[in-house]
């Protein structure tokens, strides 16, 4: 399986801002993205010469940064772009909705994980259960009334013994409900596109793939 192995902060720096993918260290001042803000490479300092950006620039690093939110490679991005065409409804909504309900995305917005990152790793090792049956797979899109639990054999490994006073403190989306007690979280609609909080022009990322 293909995925993204180099440094996540030099994705921060390339698209200009934060896009918080390595959890709590984003929030600390041991983020790379607070010492260097400028685009990585050796001609990243150079403001001089740079041109006006163009539109399909724009459009392109819009692309770029939703993809490197959500963690998804490329041409899974696009299917869900083809699948969000086929739905009623605007396109750019219904592809932010189709990832918000990427399971690892949903354990992340649940506060099982601090990351996306960590939640996909999580998921991948069979911590999480969905509606009781382990899933093993991050891309597995959740439906409404679905239930993500964590596995009873997973529940006394060391990084779950505490996590149940952290999901006290955790302010989960409208769409998502989480019993701390329990460790159990409920999807209870699909969301809409003002429940997701994601700093994304989708317009952009439609008109980019409509050339």
């Amino acid at each position: 399986m293909a995925r993204y192995i180099a440094s996540k902060c030099k994705q921060c720096r390339r698209e200009g801002e934060k896009l918080y993918l390595k959890g709590d260290r984003c929030y600390s001042p041991k983020c790379a993205f607070e010492r260097r803000t400028y685009a990585p490479g050796m001609h990243g300092q150079k403001k001089v010469f740079r041109r006006k950006v163009s539109d399909y620039g724009l459009q392109l690093r819009e692309k770029q940064k939703a993809r490197r939110i959500y963690g998804v490679l490329e041409a899974q991005f696009r299917k869900y772009f083809d699948s969000a065409l086929k739905h009623k409804g605007m396109t750019g909504a219904n592809l932010l909705q189709t990832l918000e309900r990427r399971l690892d995305n949903v354990v992340y917005r649940l506060g099982f994980a601090t990351s996306r990152q960590q939640a996909r790793q999580l998921v991948l090792h069979g911590h999480f259960a969905v509606n009781g049956r382990r899933a093993r797979v991050p891309s597995l899109l959740v439906k409404s009334s679905d239930t993500i639990s964590i596995c009873e054999n997973c529940r006394k490994k060391p990084y779950f013994k505490d996590l149940s006073k952290a999901l006290e403190h955790v302010a989960t989306p409208e769409w998502l409900a989480i019993d701390a007690a329990t460790m159990t979280g409920r999807v209870l609609t699909v969301p809409s596109r003002e429940q997701i909080d994601v700093p994304l022009r989708e317009q952009l990322v439609v008109e980019y793939y409509s050339r």
